[in-house]
């Protein structure tokens, strides 16, 4: 035992000494335009990020709960840890994160976690409230969305029209992707206090757009285009635009295959037969980044950033940065001083952790 536990840490000391020196010939040959602060580290699977009007920065941890970073500062007690029948496995757990747009008059916060009831494992999106530093469940917005150990989806955003937008995976199960009574494998979108919009293109259903696989980021640009990231089955993994009551084919047609018989919406780019796993997603308004997508990788380690037309709608180029410095990304996120933070994923049970991981990680522009 004493011998594993050494060789680990050797492994994890070698590891962190050579990432450090491809870190610094990186930057250097590429002009890397930010600098780099590691904000927090020491968390597990920090997921999802938003931050406040007032500048703090709350995320999840896929374990089950919910913490701050205030003044620069991550605090030591956690907003909220989730009781059962919350559960946290595989790919399960507490996921997405969303602050209301009128969060210092409401103090409302929306997340979605997975739960146990029975043997099945399903994932539903809340409402918080905060109180004196301490959050809690106000309501439940949306209920019994397929949920399982792999293919949970979970990305959580408010979108410029004031609705929540959730993104669900098909919790291993393909056919629920094209099944238009299941939630799964779904880009979903309801209003604020769980409603459906009446503008939805099925009538009293949160479904937008259908037959999609394990989409785990969402963003808009300037114009309201609102961008997706997807994980593929062997590779393939997909950037989309999203466009309401579109079929984006899985299982039926992946990456530009035809689908028989129906009309799909082919990606806007994918990855080939090479694997990025994409997770979060960020549309950057300003700094060396301007106009550009960034894309956080998971198996991939590393930040993509996509370059595109004037109108968004084709990649022109895409540009990899920090690939294998700080291992698996999950998140990415636009700060409003231009700051742009990420979370790294090592300690999702497919990583190799390094010392101080998980970590949340800050670009400043220079």
């Amino acid at each position: 035992m004493k011998k594993i536990m050494l060789y680990t840490l050797y492994n994890m000391i070698f590891r962190s000494h050579n990432e450090a020196k491809i870190k610094r010939k990186s930057i250097k040959s590429r002009q890397f335009p930010y600098e780099i602060e590691v904000m927090a580290e020491n968390l597990y699977v920090p997921w999802g990020i938003d931050i406040s009007n007032e500048g703090n920065i709350y995320f999840t941890e896929r374990s089950g709960t919910i913490r701050i970073i205030k003044d620069g500062k991550l605090q030591a007690q956690p907003l909220i840890t989730f009781p059962e029948p919350f559960v946290s496995q595989g790919e399960g757990g507490l996921m997405g994160i969303a602050i209301d747009l009128n969060y210092t008059q409401n103090h409302y916060i929306y997340v979605m976690h997975s739960y146990l009831e029975g043997n099945e494992i399903f994932n539903r999106v809340v409402r918080l409230f905060e109180n004196n530093k301490k959050l809690s469940i106000d309501r439940v917005l949306l209920d019994k969305i397929p949920g399982g150990k792999i293919h949970n989806g979970g990305r959580i955003k408010i979108g410029l029209d004031e609705k929540l937008y959730i993104a669900t995976g098909d919790a291993g199960n393909s056919g629920l992707a094209q099944d238009l009574t299941s939630t799964a494998g779904k880009i979903l979108r309801i209003e604020l206090d769980g409603s459906i919009p009446k503008d939805n293109p099925i009538t009293n259903s949160p479904i937008y757009s259908l037959g999609h696989r394990n989409p785990q980021g969402l963003a808009w640009n300037w114009k309201n285009v609102l961008y997706e990231s997807e994980h593929g089955q062997s590779a393939h993994d997909e950037i989309n635009i999203i466009k309401i009551g579109a079929n984006y084919g899985w299982p039926l047609a992946y990456g530009n295959e035809e689908a028989k018989g129906i009309m799909i919406q082919k990606p806007l780019i994918h990855s080939g037969e090479e694997t990025w796993a994409p997770s979060g997603i960020a549309f950057v308004n300003q700094g060396a980044w301007q106009g550009k997508l960034l894309v956080a990788c998971l198996r991939g380690q590393q930040l993509l950033s996509i370059t595109f037309n004037e109108n968004g709608t084709v990649v022109n180029k895409i540009e990899s940065w920090l690939r294998n410095e700080y291992g698996r990304l999950r998140e990415v996120i636009l700060g409003k001083d231009g700051s742009i933070y990420l979370t790294t994923s090592n300690m999702d049970g497919r990583g190799n952790p390094n010392i101080g991981d998980d970590k949340i990680i800050r670009l400043i522009p220079k």
